[in-house]
């Protein structure tokens, strides 16, 4: 009884949703529009999220820390891999500046930084994401580090990646970084800075466009999060290994903002 139940939800599931234009753009994607699902592809498949991962992580530090907080930078943050500043061991930031860096520049020293700060290290941090994934209902999601590098456990879905997004949109701090072209942060000395730019090659070019996050690994491919809003019309789209994620996010956004209900 159970697995028809599932079978019915799901069928339901797809009889409302609109046929699927963008067939091969991605192995999972996600368009909603105004929170109401429009468009789906293997929305529920396990994938590596890459540093769409970060989202998570600036959600809990936002929530456990304050901004003005100042974190001391841990040997295991310098010898962070992929994505990074070169932040400098014992450096201090503010928490506000390292959580720019990593969700702009998606810079892996600065999310290691702060995950040490938040729980004392890295894996503690991930145990919190873990938690908070479980609370949020994010059933298809599992993380085994903060930054988003490949690993056999840590997975996502387009859906529960949209319910993360959407609830990060709830997050004022988050919100307002992810829309910013770039800044410049410097260490609390003033004898370090470092410049900023939004990965999200939208930001700045695409009409209405105020977010998300960018992410890639060779595994995961490349991935990302869009939101835009036009004429009360706000649309999330999420995709997960797109090879042609600008032009492909480009057309599916002007779609989605063109769609009138046939029904």
């Amino acid at each position: 009884m159970k697995f028809l139940l599932i079978g019915l939800l799901l069928a339901w599931r797809c009889a409302l949703a609109e046929p699927n234009p963008f067939p091969s753009v991605a192995s999972a994607y996600l368009v909603q529009v105004n929170n109401t699902t429009l468009w789906e592809k293997q929305a529920y498949t396990r994938l590596p999220p890459a540093s769409l991962t970060k989202l998570m992580m600036a959600l809990l530090v936002t929530e456990s820390t304050p901004l003005n907080a100042a974190v001391n930078i841990s040997q295991t943050a310098v010898k962070e891999s992929g994505s990074r500043l070169g932040l400098q061991l014992n450096s201090k930031f503010y928490v506000e500046d390292l959580l720019k860096a990593a969700l702009l520049n998606s810079s892996n020293d600065a999310c290691h930084a702060l995950a040490d700060h938040v729980a004392g290290s890295e894996k503690k941090f991930v145990s919190l994401m873990n938690d908070r994934a479980k609370q949020m209902g994010l059933l298809d999601t599992h993380f085994q580090n903060a930054c988003g590098h490949d690993a056999d456990k840590h997975y996502s879905s387009a859906n529960d990646l949209a319910r993360l997004a959407n609830q990060s949109l709830e997050n004022r701090f988050i919100q307002s970084t992810v829309k910013l072209p770039g800044t410049k942060i410097r260490s609390i000395d003033g004898k370090h800075s470092y410049q900023l730019t939004n990965k999200n090659a939208l930001i700045g070019r695409y009409d209405g466009i105020t977010g998300l996050k960018t992410g890639y690994t060779s595994k995961a491919g490349k991935c990302l999060i869009a939101y835009a809003i036009r004429n009360q019309k706000h649309v999330l789209l999420v995709l997960l290994n797109a090879p042609n994620r600008w032009w492909d996010a480009t057309d599916i956004l002007d779609l989605a903002f063109s769609y009138v209900p046939t029904r």
